[in-house]
């Protein structure tokens, strides 16, 4: 290409660009891109109301001069058969026994195995929980079998089957248990409330 043809066209092309306010450079930074809607200043975030907590009220069975004795006791977070056979096994409280409330339960080292089939529940217990008594079974079948009707009060009665270890089986019926009485509704336990400064009055 001849220089003396190309120097006067780059010239002619720079005027034209310059005479339409074209800058003649390559692209232009202007800050950075956008990155979203921001807040305005001395924006706060709406604080988020405190939850209530489920809570449910179950009977756990105990022992009193040979007989099983219903005790009312309170679950958070509803009725869960697992928990509430794990509160069973730890035996009566200090002030329960002071009453001369006993089990013949031994204490759990695991969990047992707890499957249900609607108004059917079969309790598997854990190799360290053999050999219990007829009271004992008594106590876990009857205890099992409230809770389960505190979980759906529809099923009206629940058959309970104790599974322990060497294949024993033991079958009780809820309506067999003393005073399985008509399940309780579940409750929430309403938000703590922090207390505010109140001016004196007077």
């Amino acid at each position: 290409m001849n220089a003396r043809r190309t120097l006067p066209a780059l010239l002619t092309a720079a005027l034209a660009l310059s005479a339409c306010d074209i800058p003649a450079t390559g692209v232009v930074e202007a800050g950075e891109p956008a990155t979203g809607v921001r807040e305005p200043p001395g924006a706060t975030e709406a604080p988020q109301e405190p939850r209530a907590l489920p809570f449910t009220t179950v009977p756990l069975y105990f022992v009193s001069d040979g007989s099983l004795v219903a005790v009312p006791r309170t679950l958070s977070g509803g009725a869960e058969l697992g928990g509430t056979v794990l509160m069973l096994f730890k035996g009566p409280g200090p002030g329960e026994r002071e009453r001369g409330l006993t089990t013949e339960l031994p204490p759990a080292g695991a969990a047992p195995t707890i499957r249900t089939d609607g108004a059917t529940v079969t309790v598997e217990l854990p190799p360290d929980a053999a050999g219990l008594s007829d009271t004992a079974v008594d106590q876990l079948a009857c205890t099992v079998a409230g809770a389960r009707l505190r979980q759906d009060p529809e099923l009206g009665s629940v058959q309970v089957t104790v599974e322990q270890p060497g294949g024993r089986l033991a079958g009780r019926s809820g309506d067999d248990c003393p005073d399985m009485a008509s399940p309780a509704p579940s409750a929430t336990v309403p938000p703590a409330t922090v207390p505010t400064d109140t001016p004196p009055t007077g």
